[in-house]
């Protein structure tokens, strides 16, 4: 009798728990895979479930799947000589990601993942890892070229999208190895477009994306997606008070890399027109007014053979050069406006340059030289 009682009493209370777990709903006979009893210990061998998954999951699980194969996880070091023995070391120096650009093995990161490194390595996510070489740089963008030079097979580029088409509130997939945690994904949406954040080189990087997915040290140089796995940027930077994620990270548009790359894979460096001159730095200037200031002229350069006037000594005093506010139809404020401006023109191309000098404006035609 008392056998029979603690039986039933057992049964209530496995019941009650089955509709404490699913509040009280129904339970769909599909949605049980596996259920299995130990009858003479009187516990649970195994209890599982599949839960059905919903159809935006199925597509980020889908999109992580085919676009991780093209992330790299990024480590440099350095060479050091010991000061007792004189041996040579290598000593690690950072990390950060990449990303698969093309199919002869060139992956894209950021300048200031590389930077000073002499040995860099690349890690695919099935863990092969192979040497890889700097072969282009772009201070003033943020970016580098790597190659790697071992064969790989099925080495797969992601595709590209259009950061001029996106608007705020889309969708964004983030991968990277956030403090070492390789292939990490991260979401969020485009939280804003057209930002400005500052290069390594001090020049205005321009209509970078703000984004709240994730991004953290170790993110650098890794690809921000769209829904679809098309890239739409770079994962660069982050505003944090305390260095980690705070919601606001910036990603270089994918537009500014259909140019720069192309130029890093033939040129090594970004091949743009330029004037033949060197500017007096902004600390320098006799007043706050916008231009910069010619200091000097490289003789025989475009702006020498337009008559633009250097800085000079005149009775011990500075007679101050020519006063750059323009070219074309570019304002310029100060050297980085003057460095964005010539993107938008080849060598060979004859502009009108707009300059202050002797406190009046005047124009010059200037033809714009190779750079050296």
């Amino acid at each position: 009798m008392n056998n029979n009682i603690l039986l039933w009493a057992g049964l209530v209370l496995f019941g009650a728990g089955l509709y404490g777990a699913f509040g009280g709903k129904d339970i769909e006979i599909d949605q049980v895979q596996e259920v299995s009893l130990v009858q003479d210990k009187g516990t649970v061998e195994s209890v599982s479930w599949e839960a059905n998954l919903h159809a935006s999951e199925q597509a980020l699980i889908d999109l992580f799947e085919q676009t991780a194969p093209s992330v790299v996880y990024i480590n440099t070091s350095a060479y050091r000589r010991d000061y007792f023995s004189r041996n040579i070391m290598e000593i690690p120096k950072g990390s950060g990601s990449g990303f698969v650009w093309d199919d002869e093995g060139h992956i894209v990161t950021n300048w200031h993942v590389i930077q000073g490194a002499k040995k860099i390595e690349v890690t695919f996510v099935g863990g092969d890892t192979y040497e890889a070489t700097l072969i282009g740089e772009a201070q003033t963008k943020d970016l580098a070229l790597l190659k790697i030079e071992d064969e790989i097979k099925d080495i797969k580029p992601l595709n590209l999208g259009n950061s001029s088409k996106l608007r705020v509130g889309q969708s964004t997939i983030a991968i990277g190895n956030p403090f070492g945690l390789d292939h990490t994904l991260t979401t969020g949406v485009v939280s804003a477009l057209g930002r400005e954040i500052e290069s390594p080189g001090g020049i205005k990087i321009r209509d970078v994306i703000q984004t709240d997915a994730a991004i953290n040290p170790g993110n650098s140089g890794g690809p921000l997606l769209d829904s679809s796995g098309r890239l739409i940027g770079v994962n660069t930077a982050i505003i944090s008070p305390s260095g980690g994620y705070s919601g606001i990270g910036f990603s270089i548009p994918v537009d500014a890399l259909k140019w720069v790359i192309p130029e890093l894979v033939k040129y090594g460096k970004i091949q743009r027109p330029t004037l033949g001159i060197t500017i007096l730095q902004a600390q320098y200037k006799p007043d706050s007014s916008d231009g910069v200031i010619v200091a000097k002229v490289i003789e025989g350069g475009a702006a020498d053979l337009a008559g633009v006037l250097p800085s000079r000594m005149i009775r011990n005093a500075i007679a101050w050069g020519d006063r750059i506010t323009g070219i074309g139809d570019f304002d310029v404020k100060d050297h980085s406006d003057l460095v964005l401006a010539l993107e938008n023109f080849q060598v060979g191309d004859k502009v009108k340059l707009k300059v202050v000098r002797e406190q009046k404006e005047i124009e010059l035609n200037l033809e714009l030289g190779p750079s050296k």
